[in-house]
């Protein structure tokens, strides 16, 4: 198979994982943007006579439905994947992201059309939820099946380092943005910018697209007539639970471990340790870069030494460096930039994850076994992080640390299940 010549990388495959990672970032800044722009909508796509909390809980619950339907988006083209092709619904994924996107930015407000208003932005952040739980999976797949078969890690490695510029781009966009206008005028339209920028990038990765080619693998079980005989969650379910529960563990660590780090620590850092706003959001701006190398750093080491010793010692350090940082910030806060930075980089260790979910299943039912375990554990674990983490923080403000450590306890004994593939 093309996939397992012994060759090294060439210009297409360079070609193939940039696009990827390009329209994964551009897909993931379309899903997460909505988040930084919350006070805003909230304001504007709810009764003004509602009360505050209330208006906030609805639009933070519109928020989380992008969350909730991952799963079911994610299953429904990792089916039509696996029968039908990685390309089709590759590119589906992000036509799905964008149109809402764009249309969000377009939308009506309460004052425009009345409840109508978040009844119709309910319903697009519906479809890109679906979208991003058929992109992460399907752009593993794709690249994984594309490049060499020794090179899988650091491709997933960049295609998830991709996903994470689209968080940091996401952030840029906001800082830039509530830089440029004031809240006012933030509320009088400037707070569709970022929509309408993101959906008309999206249709343009879209087009991008549209130049890469089916992957080896699929077409040459296409060929050999090899496709799944029956539905591929079926045969995934009956044949390969162990894959399923390794996949969720891991994808447990993965969520766990950026959720906490790098999306919930700016606020904590603001709350328990009393950083200015802006100290704390260029601290994790530094963190989040440091991720994104480490993913594919972390992903090329996995392909040289294994995922299985990556996974033990890159835990193991991580859990170190996420002690380290909180216990010596309340007496040195100087060193926030680096520490942070270091514990962003071996955050990156999630990026040797990817490799480990794409060889847990054979390519016939390959798409399917990954979406359904990565969607249904982030949705689970992604969801009950925040929580866990609050409520540990009630008895102690070491709590987002001792939380990221049993994580990294899970994913090292985890690690000791993996068992390569040769496909």
């Amino acid at each position: 198979m093309h996939t397992t010549a012994a060759r090294a990388l060439t210009g297409q495959d360079y070609k193939t994982l940039s696009l990827a990672a390009l329209g994964g970032a551009l897909e993931f800044y379309d899903f997460i943007i909505f988040v930084f722009f919350a006070n805003a909508i909230g304001q504007l796509f709810f009764p003004p006579e509602m009360p505050d909390w209330l208006r906030t809980l609805q639009t933070f619950g519109i928020f989380a439905a992008g969350y909730v339907v991952r799963p079911l988006g994610g299953i429904v083209m990792a089916h039509f994947g696996d029968l039908l092709g990685r390309k089709r619904m590759f590119t589906l994924s992000i036509l799905l992201m964008s149109v809402p996107t764009l249309a969000i930015g377009l939308l009506p407000t309460y004052a425009g059309i009345g409840l109508a208003a978040p009844i119709l932005l309910l319903l697009m952040r519906v479809l890109q939820g679906a979208a991003v739980g058929g992109e992460v999976p399907g752009a593993w797949v794709f690249v994984s099946e594309h490049v060499p078969a020794r090179h899988t890690g650091y491709a997933c490695g960049v295609l998830t380092a991709g996903l994470t510029v689209g968080i940091l781009l996401g952030s840029l966009v906001a800082t830039a943005l509530n830089t440029a206008y004031t809240p006012a005028e933030v509320a009088d339209g400037a707070w569709r910018i970022p929509f309408l920028l993101g959906g008309v990038f999206g249709l343009g990765s879209m087009y991008l697209r549209r130049w890469l080619h089916e992957t080896p693998v699929f077409a040459e079980l296409q060929q050999r007539k090899a496709l799944a005989a029956e539905m591929p969650l079926k045969a995934v379910l009956r044949g390969h639970r162990a894959g399923v529960i390794v996949s969720m563990l891991l994808t447990w660590m993965l969520s766990a471990c950026i959720v906490v780090v790098i999306l919930m620590t700016p606020a904590l850092l603001q709350k328990i340790y009393h950083v200015a706003p802006r100290t704390s959001l260029l601290a994790n701006t530094v963190a989040t870069i440091g991720l994104a190398l480490g993913c594919i750093v972390f992903g090329a080491l996995s392909d040289r030494l294994g995922s299985r010793p990556v996974l033990l010692a890159g835990s193991l350090v991580l859990a170190a460096c996420i002690w380290v940082f909180y216990t010596t910030l309340r007496t040195q806060p100087e060193l926030l930039l680096p520490l942070y930075g270091l514990t962003g980089f071996f955050v990156g260790v999630v990026g040797a994850v990817p490799r480990v979910l794409v060889l847990a299943f054979p390519p016939q039912v390959r798409f399917s076994g990954l979406s359904f375990s990565y969607n249904l554990s982030y949705a689970i674990f992604g969801g009950l992080t925040p929580v866990l983490v609050t409520l540990l923080l009630k008895n102690d403000p070491l709590g987002p640390a001792y939380y990221v450590i049993a994580i990294c306890g899970v994913g090292m004994l985890t690690a000791l299940f993996v068992r390569p593939r040769k496909d």
